[in-house]
């Protein structure tokens, strides 16, 4: 039997079996759904009766048959081993009656995870509420709770900066995906994500603050599938993607692209939205293939660019700047497993990227005309052994990743009678290096009863401008209480954090010299001791309850700065900071035509002074070096609150309604408030309570309405309309100083999206 290809960190394969009473195969239909995971699947079985469903998270899934001639079949089973699962059916005539006992609610709660693990399937990303490109997996995530997105679309999980992993299926990336830094991943060629802000199993490291899982390969299906959308919104916004698979009984190929036009594509510092155009595309090549019953092999080629203007204030649109960045990203990723027994996986997976990205100026950008040209190419290479023994599901395995970082930056300024008199006019900075990392990891998942314990010990090596080495226990604990339907759980991180890649070598280097008001110290690794308690309730039998409590503790902080009004943000890194919060959210998957959530979470962040790290210019730099002073970190948002209920009009309609609250950010600006006043205008800086040293709450209400035009058994249309912001409230994002220190969430905006399933 082969093991999941493409597959997340905790995720198995099932493959069934389905026959008559006689012994025959039978050909039909089977539907697997898991309300705990997002699951919902529809498969279908050969003519020898045989379907394999992969990528299927660990949990309990019901199983439903309903074929004419025969009698409904349903189960209850549990997929909780990489090692794929044999399941065999055999249906009964419709004349012999079945009672049927096994509801979807039954999937409702993982008995076995120790931390709060959010599954979003495909049905979820599809229904999106979203007008904007660029951003449309990030809007999944931040309604999440713990998730913050801040502006230009920048994730935060609670209070980390730059700290977020994409693992895109099954290999991580750790540079920043916001649009402003890299290429969108298409959402709609994602499939689900699982998205895990605690309990990290020790196959997981260098960046912690929160894991997102994605998987893009479907589950293969013979014939040819697919689908093409299209949508047109506010901004002059057009976006159109197209997928297609052809699946043979052991070869899958599949294609994809997507393109995308706005005129709003970051979050403008001001209201009349300019010099904001951006225009991305992606386009991508997967293929799997089972060379044996116990071999599989796939290839995935990705690549995706962008191209947009940065937002001007109203001084630099007077003055006529027009200032571009692109961004390129080009991957390939191969994967080769082989089940060595009826008990062990052997995998091997690889991935070679390029990215880079570059800003120009025109001679008429003021205050300062910035260039840069930065690029990363990496080599990531991994092996694991992965089985189940007895009680025991482990993992173990070793990874390398070699890369190569090139900067390149200058200015010339514009307006020096916006800098102090001992700032050059002039300066230029190149320079390259190596990047050198490796781990080893070991991790077990152990059952006894009502009792489940993860355990796991990761050791990191990072060599790239400094040399660190570190030893990282990870420990999980849940214990499920039936009669309760309650699952309480535990967990305990260790975190070794490598610091972010973008702009690290101008952030620590040596050689630039710009006044005797600088500051450089080269950026480390932050450690961290991440704690969190919670629980897991059914109630009602149709509602869940997530309730968490999180500890987190770092050394040498992770933030970013900014460098002299430019626009390029550089990391870097504090003494410490110490975060706590509450997450709540209370879910209903299903109950009659109703859906929906409703979550709340309250975070209070505190960073500690000295400087451990980076690039500080100007007259208070050198006292950042022994201050011990502390202060609110930049994403401290002490309340957010979201949520989302949804009605089934019918079998073919459905309508939504969506809400967020953000308490607000803390506001970094020590301008003159007059100055203010002429860059932002009096309705932005009226949404800012100088007094408290926070920007005012924020709030939006989004609408959705979606429609099946036409459906067949294999064809489908669908519309969907969405509303953004529907009362077209001004909500300020964060408001810190000049350049893009100020960013303004959108007004009311419109989308109507289109999609045809084959």
């Amino acid at each position: 039997m082969a093991a999941a290809q493409f597959s997340q960190s905790s995720t198995g394969e099932l493959r069934m079996t389905v026959r008559d009473s006689s012994g025959l195969p039978v050909q039909c239909s089977v539907t697997l759904v898991s309300q705990a995971n997002d699951v919902s699947r529809q498969l279908e079985t050969a003519a020898d009766g045989l379907s394999v469903a992969k990528r299927l998270p660990f949990g309990r899934y019901r199983l439903v048959i309903e074929e004419p001639g025969f009698a409904p079949y349903e189960a209850l089973l549990e997929i909780d081993s990489v090692v794929p699962k044999e399941y065999r059916i055999t249906l009964t005539p419709a004349t012999v009656q079945a009672q049927v006992t096994v509801r979807a609610e039954d999937t409702l709660l993982e008995t076995h995870q120790p931390t709060a693990v959010n599954r979003v399937g495909p049905e979820t990303i599809q229904q999106r509420i979203t007008t904007l490109p660029g951003r449309s997996l990030s809007d999944v995530v931040n309604t999440e709770p713990g998730w913050l997105l801040e502006a230009n679309g920048i994730l935060h999980p609670r209070g980390s900066e730059y700290q977020v992993q994409y693992v895109v299926d099954g290999l991580p990336i750790t540079d920043n995906r916001s649009p402003s830094f890299a290429p969108e991943l298409d959402a709609d060629s994602v499939r689900s994500m699982s998205i895990l802000t605690g309990g990290y199993p020790a196959e997981y490291g260098r960046k912690l603050g929160g894991v997102i899982e994605v998987v893009t390969a479907a589950n293969p299906r013979q014939g040819l599938r697919g689908s093409a959308t299209g949508s047109v919104g506010s901004f002059a916004t057009v976006t159109g993607s197209a997928i297609a698979q052809y699946g043979w009984s052991r070869t899958l190929v599949g294609i994809s692209g997507s393109a995308a036009h706005t005129d709003r594509y970051l979050d403008p510092p001001v209201e009349e939205n300019f010099t904001n155009t951006g225009t991305g595309a992606n386009a991508a090549i997967q293929f799997e293939h089972d060379l044996s019953d116990t071999d599989r092999l796939g290839f995935v080629l990705r690549h995706g660019e962008s191209r947009f203007l940065v937002p001007n204030e109203r001084v630099q649109e007077e003055a006529g700047q027009r200032q571009e960045r692109r961004s390129h990203d080009t991957t390939g990723q191969f994967s080769y497993q082989r089940v060595l027994s009826s008990a062990i996986v052997a995998e091997i997976r690889a991935m070679v990227r390029s990215v880079g990205a570059d800003l120009s100026s025109n001679v008429l950008s003021t205050p300062i005309a910035a260039f840069q040209d930065r690029g990363f190419q990496e080599t990531y290479v991994k092996g694991t052994f992965a089985g189940r023994a007895g009680r025991h599901e482990w993992k173990a395995g070793v990874d390398a990743d070699f890369g190569s970082v090139r900067e390149a930056f200058s200015y010339a300024l514009t307006d020096p009678t916006a800098f102090d008199p001992s700032v050059p006019t002039e300066l230029s900075f190149a320079d390259h290096a190596r990047d050198r990392e490796q781990a080893a990891f070991f991790q077990d998942q152990l059952r006894l009863g009502a009792w489940t314990v993860n355990a796991g010990l990761r050791w990191d090596h990072y060599h790239l401008l400094v040399e660190e080495r570190a030893v990282s226990p990870r420990l999980g604990v849940a214990w499920y209480w039936p009669r309760a339907d309650l699952v309480l759980r535990a967990s305990y991180d260790r975190a070794f954090q490598t610091p972010a890649i973008e702009n690290l070598l101008l952030a620590s280097s040596s050689t630039l010299d710009i006044n005797d008001d600088v500051v450089r110290l080269p950026v480390r690794a932050s450690f961290g001791h991440f704690f969190e308690a919670g629980l897991s309730k059914r109630l009602f039998t149709v509602a869940r309850l997530d309730l968490t409590q999180y500890s987190r503790r770092m050394s040498n902080f992770a933030d970013d700065d900014l460098l002299l009004n430019t626009g390029i943000s550089f990391p870097i890194a504090f003494d410490h900071a110490e975060i706590r919060g509450t997450e709540i959210k209370l879910g209903v998957p299903r109950w009659h035509s109703w859906s929906g959530f409703v979550s709340y979470s309250h975070m209070r962040g505190t960073g500690f002074l000295p400087i451990t790290g980076g690039l500080l210019i100007g007259d208070e730099a050198a006292s950042a070096l022994t201050s011990t002073e502390s202060f609110p970190i930049s994403q401290d948002q002490r309340h957010t609150l979201r949520g989302r209920l949804a009605y089934q009009l019918s079998n073919r309609a459905w309508v939504a309604l969506a809400a967020s609250y953000g308490s607000g950010l803390p506001v970094e600006f020590e301008g003159d408030p007059k100055d203010a006043l002429e860059q932002y205008g009096p309705r932005i800086v009226g949404q800012v309570d100088f007094a408290a040293g926070r920007v005012r709450p924020s709030a939006s209400i989004d609408a959705a309405f979606s429609a099946t035009l036409f459906k067949t058994d294999r064809q489908q249309l669908r519309v969907q309309a969405n509303v953004v912001n529907l009362t077209d409230r001004l909500n300020v994002i964060n408001f810190a100083g000049l350049f893009s220190g100020t960013a303004v969430a959108p007004p009311r905006s419109f989308g109507l999206r289109l999609q045809f399933d084959f």
